[in-house]
């Protein structure tokens, strides 16, 4: 018998985790009249997007900047559809400002696009030419994806969505799809300008999660360029929370259920379709079967396998297993008197500290520093969250974890003390996770965080379906096209809900 109540007059989905990808596609299941049933094992809704409170102090857990909230961006288009209001939200303006090694001024990633270009004519002299390709790249990337092509397709009627989306403006990308940026820089004959590889590198491992020399060049067209008008960054009043509880809200609204705690033990298949999912309720201990349509994984693909078990198509199987290894995070999260920021700082920095370390082994910190009355920290009083990328097999294997987590946050306060007021008498509140705690709260696999890291062969058309080789299973997240974020996320969720609604010919 089933421990939660699903209306068997309609179409029943499952979607396991309830991060912005799996409430998004939940919410827009439940407003087209399917009953749908969230399940997640953590305590609070939100994934890698939501957040957690301390002393007064509210801290975002991981993303920290959203995109999309523009007319036409991708939430705006999905808040307009679930009949709720975006959240209040002010620009990033810059976007950032990056600090490279040894140097005191920043790189200002500005809005306004002919302010951004000046920057960048003065920042990195002669490289013009490779920033007007980038642009002309995005232009058209941008418009191909606001038609919603399905990537990569996967049977006929994906392969018709993607040929509706083609324009003979979009084939100027074709003889691009198997660059790179480190390609593009040798184009231009920028191969060895070390200054403007180090910031792309920096900017990149943001979007991406690997480098320039490795990064597709028509990901970081797009990763490049949204942060200026009529796109841009966006810093949410309240927290990043505000997203996932208006998702949620919605979801309720219209019928839908979400189950915290709840942890998703196995996907039950029977004739390579997915039928069911067995449950455990993580306050009693009880676990059940519950037979549903369809099943939304918003998980890594690494978790996904594993749920499979031995049902796992071994072919999918093994790509997950090739796949070069994700990045993890080091976050420091403090709470801070108001007189530890410099005046005028903004809301996001990126430091490089070693000039020869490679990125993402520490070397580098991205900084999210709250505004005076965005609701993230008393009158007086500021939060600072600073994140690393790391190897999250280095925070598995070690013999002493709580040396190595004191290790680096001491390196973390050393490093943010040389920009920000960080004294005893300054900092009232402060720790830190790493791989091992974002394993605990968000159950991703080792605790890994951005996705998979868009190379050439994971990226767009060579990536990870939504639709998966098990009919009726279906990934959403950042595993999937068109990657990390809460608007890359929120693409896939779109995808798998029309892909959804095409294959059942359901639609209240």
């Amino acid at each position: 018998m089933s421990h939660i109540s699903i209306d068997k007059t309609k179409s029943r989905v499952a979607v396991i985790g309830a991060g912005i990808g799996g409430l998004t596609a939940a919410a827009l299941l439940a407003r087209r009249g399917y009953s749908v049933l969230v399940l997640d094992q953590a305590l609070v809704p939100g994934g890698c997007a939501s957040t957690f409170k301390r002393r007064g102090f509210t801290f975002d857990v991981g993303a920290t900047q959203v995109a999309g909230l523009e007319p036409g961006g991708i939430h705006h288009r999905i808040f307009s559809e679930l009949a709720i209001d975006l959240p209040e939200a002010t620009p990033c303006d810059p976007a950032c400002a990056v600090y490279l090694p040894g140097e005191s001024t920043p790189i200002n990633v500005w809005r306004d696009p002919k302010k951004w270009q000046e920057e960048r004519q003065t920042q990195f002299p002669g490289s013009e030419p490779f920033w007007q390709m980038m642009a002309v790249l995005f232009e058209a990337s941008w418009e191909f994806q606001g038609r919603d092509p399905v990537l990569p397709p996967r049977n006929l009627w994906d392969l018709w969505q993607l040929t509706q989306a083609v324009r003979p403006s979009t084939l100027i990308t074709v003889p691009y799809t198997l660059f790179t940026v480190g390609d593009a820089l040798r184009f231009y004959g920028l191969g060895n300008d070390h200054r403007l590889r180090t910031f792309l590198d920096l900017q990149l491992k943001l979007y991406s999660q690997v480098n320039a020399e490795e990064t597709a060049l028509l990901y970081a067209a797009t990763a490049l360029s949204v942060s200026q008008l009529p796109q841009g960054l966006f810093h949410l009043q309240g927290s990043m929370q505000v997203l996932s509880d208006r998702l949620v809200q919605a979801l309720e609204r219209d019928g839908g259920k979400l189950f915290m705690r709840h942890t998703v033990e196995h996907i039950q298949v029977e004739n390579n379709k997915a039928r069911a999912v067995v449950i455990r309720n993580q306050k009693t201990g009880e676990v059940w079967t519950e037979a549903v349509d369809h099943v939304v994984a918003n998980v890594t693909v690494q978790n996904l396998v594993q749920l499979l078990g031995e049902k796992a198509p071994s072919g999918y199987k093994n790509r997950v297993k090739k796949l070069p290894p994700a990045s993890g995070a080091f976050v420091i999260y403090l709470g801070v008197d108001a007189s530890a920021i410099p005046l005028e700082c903004p809301p996001h920095l990126q430091f490089m500290y070693d000039a020869n370390g490679p990125i993402g082994e520490n070397n580098s910190l991205f900084v999210s520093v709250s505004h005076p009355g965005d609701g993230r920290a008393p009158a007086g009083k500021a939060t600072i969250i600073a994140s690393s990328f790391v190897d999250p097999a280095s925070w598995w294997q070690t013999e002493d974890y709580q040396w190595l987590k004191h290790k680096y946050t001491q390196q973390a306060i050393a490093r943010l003390s040389q920009y920000f007021y960080l004294k005893p008498e300054t900092i009232i509140h402060l720790e830190a996770a790493t791989p091992r705690t974002f394993a605990h709260y968000t159950a991703r696999d080792r605790g890994i965080v951005g996705g998979i890291g868009q190379r050439i062969p994971t990226f767009g058309p060579f990536g990870f379906a939504n639709r998966t080789p098990i009919n009726q299973l279906w990934l959403v997240g950042d595993s999937t096209h068109p990657g990390e974020g809460t608007a890359g996320v929120s693409y896939s969720a779109l995808t798998v809900v029309r892909q959804i609604e095409a294959e059942s010919g359901y639609r209240v």
